[in-house]
């Protein structure tokens, strides 16, 4: 039997997830082929038990195929109903540990601390106290849920052990990464908090080594779209270029739909355009009865990635009006940076965790929380703006974008593998 030559194992929640990181896994994974790994696996978990979870999930029958080359794992839950809690994890880290018994030098990339790092490090550790001698080279990316949900929750409950055990896996890699310099500075605070708690020196070794690497994005995917595709897309919809204002992301309140949906109601341009939401999340519900009050609101869950560049291009204007919740703050906003991508109307959003990371000058800022001024902005671009400025809005943001496609970002993020494969 032929084993690989090298080996790229990603822990992370893949698709059928709706996660800007599981379209980082894919996007890492896919350009992994071309610099030189032989083998690349997503370890993941099973759909029943994300379906079980409640997570926002895509339409099942409409996942895109990954290239020759690309392994999606989802070992089975270890053990039997009287082992209640961690018995798919132990089905991760088990499967993990067969694949680094196997002499194939192999790097390990885990998105999303809990649990997806400590999977990782409990199959270092089994391995090597095995006596497999694993030939591996571990990386954790944190994200933005990472810091506003785990860490924070940690911090706001006084549960300091948990924060410590979070960040003693953190920094047991041999390279830890931030998916935006926001992300980074709120560990670096994090840790400082932790630090004064109880005596230990995380954010010493966090403002040494945390990295920031974003989020690669398939940019082929966004360019240069086929008009013909764009209209029959939208006609599909019962939509038409520039008729509607889009919101594309997670359905929650830390995305501001409940905002933006209050602002439709007092905007002029309702009469010219619709509201359209697109997307699952656990707001979807209450926003579904909102949208049955208003027939100028429309509501899209089954948007598939093909379909969502198509609704990018042909709307009017983008609408992320993001604001912080105790729960989730927005670390980057990967839809942003596609939207970017696609073209289309000008893009709305705020200051919020690290979306100006994301747009740079390219974007139309307002207050989060802000209804009033939201409302006023988006009559404003849909009412009042020029097409010479909406172009060059456009330009400007698709040249900035093209810094997050997805070969530029692995390779800033492996830059050895990359030198291995003849980049510069």
């Amino acid at each position: 039997m032929t084993t690989p030559r090298r080996r790229l194992v990603i822990v992370v929640r893949a698709d059928p997830v709706i996660c800007g990181h599981s379209g980082e896994a894919r996007n890492l994974a896919e350009v992994a082929l071309t610099r030189g790994f032989a083998d690349v696996r997503l370890l993941t978990w099973p759909i029943s038990t994300l379906q079980a979870a409640g997570l926002p999930l895509k339409p099942l029958d409409r996942l895109l195929p990954y290239s020759p080359g690309i392994t999606v794992e989802r070992p089975e839950a270890v053990g039997d109903y009287r082992v209640p809690d961690g018995r798919h994890q132990a089905g991760l880290t088990g499967r993990l540990v067969e694949l680094l018994a196997e002499p194939v030098p192999t790097t390990c990339l885990s998105m999303y601390l809990m649990p997806h790092a400590a999977v990782v490090m409990d199959a270092v550790t089994s391995a090597r106290a095995a006596g497999f001698a694993p030939n591996v080279h571990t990386i954790v990316k944190a994200v933005g849920s990472d810091v506003t949900n785990v860490i924070r929750s940690c911090l706001r409950d006084g549960r300091f052990g948990a924060a410590t055990v979070l960040f003693t896996t953190f920094l047991a890699n041999d390279e830890v990464v931030a998916v935006s310099e926001y992300t980074r500075e709120e560990i670096v605070a994090s840790a400082e908090q932790v630090d004064a708690r109880c005596g230990t020196t995380f954010a010493e070794q966090c403002r040494r080594r945390v990295t920031v690497s974003y989020p690669p994005i398939d940019s082929a995917a966004f360019l240069d779209l086929d008009p013909a595709h764009v209209d029959a897309a939208l006609a599909k919809r019962g939509l038409e270029r520039d008729g509607y204002i889009l919101f594309l992301s997670r359905v929650t309140p830390a995305k501001g739909i409940y905002d933006l949906l209050t602002a439709f109601g007092r905007m002029r341009c309702r009469s010219r355009v619709k509201l359209v939401v697109a997307g699952t999340g656990p707001s979807l519900e209450q926003v579904q009865a909102l949208a049955n009050q208003d027939d100028r609101v429309v509501v899209l869950t089954d948007v598939d990635d093909h379909e969502k560049p198509l609704l990018m291009r042909g709307c009017a204007a983008y609408a992320l009006p993001t604001k912080p919740e105790p729960d989730f703050v927005e670390t980057f906003g990967i839809a942003l940076a596609e939207k970017m991508l696609a073209g289309g109307g000008p893009i709305i959003t705020t200051t919020t965790g690290g979306t100006l990371e994301a747009v740079g000058d390219t974007a139309i800022i307002v207050e989060p929380g802000n209804i009033g001024e939201l409302a006023a902005t988006v009559d404003r671009v849909i009412l009042d703006m020029s097409a010479a400025e909406r172009q060059e809005l456009e330009l400007r943001a698709r040249t900035r974008a093209m810094a997050f496609d997805r070969t530029a970002v692995f390779d800033d993020l492996f830059p050895q593998e990359a030198l291995a494969a003849g980049v510069r």
